[in-house]
C-alpha cells in the first residue's frame, strides 16, 4: 500500500534539496566570479559544477511544485502553485516562493543564450539570483511545516549565513570591467546635444619601469596607496591615455589573482607613431599615467587542453594566460622571436614550465617553424598574438571554432568604396546621415551619444555597439566577423554598412 504523506515527504525533501542546491550555486558562482579558485583548477569543470547545480535546483523546485498539486493536504491547484496570491495559505511568503522560481527560470535561460545576449542584461538577470535566494529564504521560513524543529533551523541559519558571507566577498572584491562611461560638461556637443561621455580614467602610478628584453620596457603600475584595482581576465588589455594627447592599449602580463597592481610591457617600434617611443622616452617610477579598462576581447575560455602560440610581443596576454592555468591543466607554449635577447619573458616561462613551452628563436635556427606539424598536435582551443603573418598562417591549419587570435593592428581589409549612412539611434530617438569621408564614430560623437571611441582603428573594441537593424560592413579586427553577426555588434570607427541604413541599440 502506498504511503499516504509520500507526496508531503518528497514536499519537504525536494524544497530542501533546492534551497541547499541555490546556495551553493550562488556561492559556486560567486567563488568563479571573484577567482578565489584559480588555483584549483581550470574554469571549465567549475563552470560546469556552476551550471549543473543551477540546472539540478531548477528541477528540484520543479518537484517541489508538483509534489504539492499530488500531496492529498494541501492539495494546491496547478493555478495555485504557479500564480501569486492564487492560494489562501500563506499568500504572502507563497508568491514569495512562486516569483523566486521565475526569477531562477530567467537566470537559467539567460544562461542558456549567454552568448545572444547584451553583456550587461545577461549580467543584469543573472545578478537576479541574490534576489531569488533572498525571496527563498523567507518563503522556507514562513512556509516550511519545520520550521520549529532543531535541525530546521540549524540549515536554515548555515544556509543564510554561507550566502550572506559569499555576497560580502562578491561585493567587497568588485567587479570584472569594462570601461565606466562618465561624462565630461567641457566636451558638450553642438547644437545643446547631450555632451559626449569619456572613458572613466584613472590615475596609476608608475612603481618601476625596466627593461625585459631588448626593446621591451616592463611598466608596474599601482593606485593610490595600493588600493585595490578593479578586476581583469587574462586577456584584457588597458588604454594607457598619454600626455601628449595619443592613445594606446597594452595587453595585461601580470598575474590576474594580484589586484594590487597592473603589469604591462611595451615594445619600442621602429615606426612608431609617438606611442610607445614617448612611452620609452618618458616613463620613469613615481610619475602617473591616466589610465582606462580593463578591457577583454580575447578572454580565455574554459577547455582541457590549449596550445598558445606567441610571436615577439604577442607573449604578453599569453603569459597572464597560463599563469592562470592550474599545473594540473594541459597546455603548450609555441613562442617565436627573432632572437632571445628581444623576446620578453623567453627565459622565465621556460624555466618555470620546462618541457611545456618551445622558444624558436630565428638566429638559433636554420630553417622555419613547422606550423603543420604543431597545430597538426593539437586537439584543444588554439590562441595566438603576434605578427599578422604569423596569425593567418595559423589560423589557415586550424577550424574556426577552435582558433581564438587577438591583433595589435587592423587587418588591410578590402572595402566598398565608401557611401553615405543614414543611422538612426532608437534609444536616443536621434537620426542623421554620415557622409561617406566621416567614420559612424565620429558622427555619433558629433550628435552627443554614448558611444567610447579610443583606437579608432578597429583593434580595441572600445567603441562597440549593437544593431538592431541593417547589415554592418565590418572592417575591423575585434574578433570573427561570424560572431559579431550573430552578436548583432558592430564597432563604428572603421565599419560602415552594405546597407543604406542602420538602427543602433544607443
Amino acid at each position: 500500500m502506498t504511503e499516504p504523506h509520500l507526496w508531503w515527504y518528497i514536499s519537504r525533501a525536494s524544497a530542501i534539496i533546492a534551497w541547499v542546491l541555490m546556495t551553493a550555486s550562488v556561492v559556486w558562482g560567486i567563488l568563479l566570479s571573484t577567482r578565489v579558485m584559480r588555483r584549483v583548477d581550470n574554469p571549465a569543470w567549475l563552470q560546469d559544477l556552476h551550471r549543473f547545480l543551477g540546472g539540478t535546483m531548477l528541477i528540484m523546485v520543479g518537484l517541489h511544485m508538483v509534489s504539492l498539486i499530488f500531496d492529498k493536504w494541501l492539495a494546491f491547484t496547478p493555478t495555485e502553485v504557479l500564480v501569486p496570491f492564487a492560494t489562501d495559505f500563506k499568500a504572502l511568503p507563497v508568491a514569495l516562493g512562486i516569483l523566486a522560481f521565475y526569477i531562477l527560470v530567467a537566470v537559467q535561460g539567460s544562461s542558456l543564450l549567454m552568448n545572444r545576449l547584451p553583456r550587461k542584461f545577461w549580467k543584469g538577470v543573472h545578478y537576479s539570483s541574490f534576489a531569488a535566494l533572498i525571496l527563498i529564504s523567507f518563503h522556507a521560513g514562513f512556509t516550511g511545516t519545520d520550521v520549529g524543529s532543531l535541525w530546521y533551523k540549524i540549515v536554515a541559519v548555515s544556509l543564510i549565513a554561507i550566502a550572506s558571507i559569499a555576497i560580502i566577498i562578491r561585493i567587497s572584491t568588485g567587479t570584472a570591467t569594462r570601461p565606466a562611461r562618465k561624462i565630461d560638461a567641457k566636451r558638450a556637443a553642438p547644437g545643446g546635444a547631450s555632451p559626449v561621455p569619456q572613458p572613466e580614467q584613472r590615475g596609476l602610478t608608475v612603481v618601476s619601469a625596466t627593461p625585459v628584453a631588448d626593446g621591451v620596457l616592463g611598466i608596474r603600475l599601482e593606485g593610490p596607496d595600493r588600493a585595490l584595482l578593479p578586476l581583469w581576465h587574462p586577456g584584457a588589455h588597458l588604454t594607457l591615455h598619454l600626455p601628449n594627447g595619443l592613445e594606446r592599449q597594452y595587453s595585461l602580463c601580470g598575474d590576474p589573482a594580484d589586484r594590487h597592481h597592473y603589469d604591462i610591457a611595451v615594445l619600442r617600434t621602429i615606426d612608431s607613431e609617438g606611442g610607445s617611443e614617448w612611452i620609452h622616452q618618458n616613463v620613469v617610477p613615481g610619475m602617473t599615467i591616466q589610465v582606462s579598462g580593463p578591457l577583454n576581447h580575447f578572454e580565455l575560455e574554459p577547455a582541457a587542453e590549449y596550445l598558445f602560440i606567441a610571436g615577439g610581443i604577442g607573449i604578453t596576454p599569453m603569459k597572464a594566460m597560463i599563469e592562470s592555468l592550474p599545473a594540473q591543466r594541459d597546455w603548450s607554449l609555441v613562442y617565436v622571436g627573432r632572437s632571445r635577447r628581444t623576446m620578453a619573458f623567453a627565459a622565465e616561462l621556460e624555466a618555470r614550465y620546462a618541457g611545456r613551452v618551445l622558444i624558436q628563436a630565428s638566429d638559433e635556427r636554420t630553417t622555419s617553424l613547422n606550423l603543420d606539424e604543431v597545430v597538426g598536435r593539437a586537439v584543444g582551443q588554439v590562441y595566438c598574438c603576434g605578427p599578422e603573418s604569423l596569425m593567418s598562417a595559423v589560423a589557415a591549419r586550424v577550424p574556426a571554432e577552435r582558433m581564438h587570435l587577438e591583433r595589435f593592428v587592423a587587418l588591410d581589409r578590402a572595402a566598398r568604396p565608401a557611401t553615405p549612412v543614414h543611422v538612426e539611434c532608437r534609444k536616443s530617438r536621434k537620426a542623421f546621415d554620415v557622409p561617406a569621408g566621416q567614420s559612424i564614430l565620429d558622427a555619433l560623437e558629433e550628435n552627443g551619444l554614448p558611444v567610447l571611441g579610443s583606437c579608432r582603428k578597429g583593434v580595441c573594441g572600445t567603441c562597440e555597439v549593437r544593431v538592431l537593424a541593417g547589415e554592418p560592413e565590418h572592417l575591423d579586427s575585434v574578433m570573427d566577423d561570424a560572431d559579431k553577426e550573430s552578436l548583432r555588434i558592430m564597432y563604428p570607427c572603421v565599419s560602415r554598412a552594405t546597407t543604406p541604413g542602420l538602427v543602433l541599440n544607443i
